[in-house]
């Protein structure tokens, strides 16, 4: 039933598994601190499971085998989903703070939202407004960190904002957390909770049951924002 088995690095292993039609990669990820098995289905389309302290591979598979018909669910339900436009072009609407913005021409710069752009008015428009996009992330989430910090008593060493394709953010041992510059595309109650989530690692560097009764505690709508980005994901690409 499975696929060739290989090793991609220390620690996590991957291998292809039928779910209905497709061959879906699955990624077993062991995880000293979690206490159960998890199964989630990444937006690239990677089956991805949280081995727990004491788990194991096999028992691992037969934790995915027990929920096929969900893995198959999730795979329609992402079908489903509107999506990102390849290709970025005038006219074409993107997710700009939760809200839909058309690409627009106007005196000579491109315009989204409220940003004004220097960019070619013609060819594909994402990588100028996506760099655009980049550089404001980064003046503007650095602080809303701190912000956030300072406001619940927590130290935090460095904030970056990075490029990142599956992970809305993530925060270091050494206190560093890291985002993802989509947020910009985000409303602020999603792109707060975000933070608010990395920041309840500062306290919980785990995903235990204390981990998401401080993140409660730090947001109390957190499961809002938890739909909101399921539901908008294929479009913040």
């Amino acid at each position: 039933m499975f696929g060739r088995f290989f090793q991609l690095k220390p620690g996590p292993k991957s291998e292809t598994l039928p779910v209905g039609a497709r061959s879906v990669p699955v990624l077993y990820v062991p995880h000293p601190r979690a206490r159960r098995y998890r199964l989630r289905l990444r937006p690239d389309g990677v089956a991805r499971v949280t081995i727990p302290r004491r788990g194991s591979i096999s028992a691992a598979r037969d934790f995915v085998n027990r929920n096929l018909d969900w893995l198959e669910r999730q795979f329609q339900l992402q079908a489903a989903q509107p999506q990102a436009p390849a290709h970025w072009s005038l006219g074409t609407e993107i997710l700009f703070r939760g809200q839909p913005a058309r690409i627009e021409a106007v005196d000579g710069k491109i315009v989204v939202g409220t940003e004004r752009i220097n960019a070619p008015d013609a060819g594909d428009l994402k990588p100028a407004i996506q760099k655009h996009l980049l550089k404001l992330a980064k003046q503007e989430l650095p602080a809303r960190v701190q912000e956030w910090a300072q406001i619940h008593g927590i130290e935090v060493a460095r904030v970056s904002v990075r490029n990142q394709k599956s992970r809305w953010g993530s925060c270091s041992r050494r206190g560093t957390i890291s985002l993802n510059w989509r947020l910009i595309q985000t409303p602020e109650f999603v792109r707060d909770y975000i933070i608010l989530h990395e920041l309840a690692h500062r306290r919980q560097m785990n995903h235990s049951d204390r981990f998401w009764q401080e993140v409660e505690r730090l947001c109390p709508d957190y499961l809002r924002a938890e739909g909101w980005l399921k539901q908008h994901r294929k479009l913040l690409r």
